[in-house]
């Protein structure tokens, strides 16, 4: 695996070395039980995996590096680098500029920009429209590209079927600039859908099953199939790939669901003609994620600590996995746990954020499980045990933990 180059400040002390240590040990991630940190009255539940992942290191390398070697240039992102208020408010610091925020709306014009600028693609891709823009404009765009490499792999998986003569569906959120990009991509060989959860895909079942109508399915998808699509004859042949962050598990029951869906109306004999098994468009880092989180919720715990930004959408689904068990807080950063006894926090269901009193139960041993998103620094996780740990008083040292760890 390449070891990147990113700033010092993003790696940390206490969880890098944690990290480092399981990896020794456990190299192929058979294991995905959480680290223990003992302090005595708190003891903290560390995920097995979490952070930045391949393709973020790899953004971030990209984007620093480009900064520093293109002094007096003026550098443009499409959009957030990554999921990250954190790495994004940085890069701004050093004078990069976004061109858009993360749902397309637009902070500076096309016209301004001009072939002796750089614009870095993010990790998350862009669309096709706005690749042939760039080029037409004579800007570069493959070297300042740090569009992550599973991502490229969903799209080239979805020309594949394209050429099959499947039709792609792509499990993600229409909204998401990955899914933006996937989408822009999956079309030019394909017809293609955009389904957001697994109630949609019950729509897309029962229009294959001639139990919806057309102009209901029209209506339903309205802004997520491409030009075209022919519900009558483009669900005939199928494949399913994800957008990466998405849940493992749901991209999973969806393409369950349809494959049941085809062998019902085509019989299993036929069943390859009709359903493309596309289940190697997973994003290893994601189901890593999501299988530590899994680990966390075997664990008890009083509360769980969801660290990374608000719009990220790996970061959400690892706390719609932890609240099935926990009481959970999901925050950006360790500037959001106020005192011990008030934290700002984000509501995925709201969309919102509110402060609640006494998060921490009144207890004479407390226990935290805590896990990031794949765009989160360890140094961020760092900080946010660091606080939490000041509000206990007889702990053992950091480095009588770190010492004493053993895998």
């Amino acid at each position: 695996m390449k070891i990147f180059e990113i700033p010092d400040y993003y790696r940390s002390p206490i969880i890098s070395k944690i990290k480092k240590l399981r990896k020794n040990e456990d190299p192929r991630k058979k294991d995905f039980s959480p680290t223990m940190l003992d302090f005595g009255p708190v003891k903290f539940l560390i995920a097995r995996h979490f952070g930045f992942c391949y393709g973020v290191e790899n953004a971030i390398e990209i984007a620093y590096k480009t900064v520093e070697e293109n002094l007096g240039k003026r550098i443009y992102l499409l959009s957030e680098m990554i999921h990250n208020p954190l790495v994004n408010l940085d890069l701004q610091s050093r004078g990069v500029k976004f061109i858009m925020d993360a749902y397309g709306n637009q902070f500076i014009e096309w016209d301004e920009i001009n072939s002796n600028d750089i614009v870095i693609i993010p990790a998350f891709g862009t669309t096709i429209e706005i690749e042939t823009l760039l080029k037409e404009k004579g800007i570069d765009t493959i070297k300042f590209n740090t569009t992550c490499p599973f991502v490229e792999k969903v799209w080239n998986r979805a020309e594949d079927l394209g050429k099959e003569n499947f039709t792609v569906i792509i499990h993600g959120k229409a909204k998401h600039e990955e899914t933006h990009a996937t989408f822009s991509h999956s079309r030019q060989t394909a017809p293609s859908l955009i389904v957001r959860n697994i109630d949609e895909a019950v729509v897309v079942s029962k229009t294959i099953l001639g139990e919806i109508e057309g102009a209901e399915f029209y209506r339903y998808f309205e802004g997520k199939y491409s030009s075209g699509f022919d519900a009558a004859k483009d669900l005939e042949s199928i494949g399913v790939v994800n957008q990466t962050t998405m849940l493992a598990s749901e991209t999973q029951a969806i393409a369950d669901l349809l494959r049941k869906t085809m062998i019902k109306k085509y019989g299993t004999e036929n069943l390859k003609e009709h359903f493309a098994d596309t289940g190697d468009t997973l994003c290893y880092a994601t189901n890593d994620n999501q299988s530590a989180t899994i680990g966390l919720n075997q664990e008890e715990a009083d509360l769980a600590i969801v660290i990374g930004g608000y719009n990220s959408s790996n970061t959400s689904h690892l706390v719609e996995l932890l609240e099935e068990k926990f009481t959970t807080y999901f925050i950006s950063g360790a500037e959001k746990i106020i005192s011990e006894n008030l934290i700002s926090h984000f509501d995925i269901h709201t969309r919102k954020e509110k402060a609640t009193e006494n998060y921490i139960p009144r207890s004479a041993k407390i226990t935290i499980a805590i896990t990031s998103g794949a765009s989160c620094p360890d140094s961020v996780v760092d900080d946010v045990l660091n606080r939490l740990l000041s509000y206990f008083g007889g702990t053992k040292s950091v480095e009588e933990i770190l010492k004493s760890l053993k895998f």
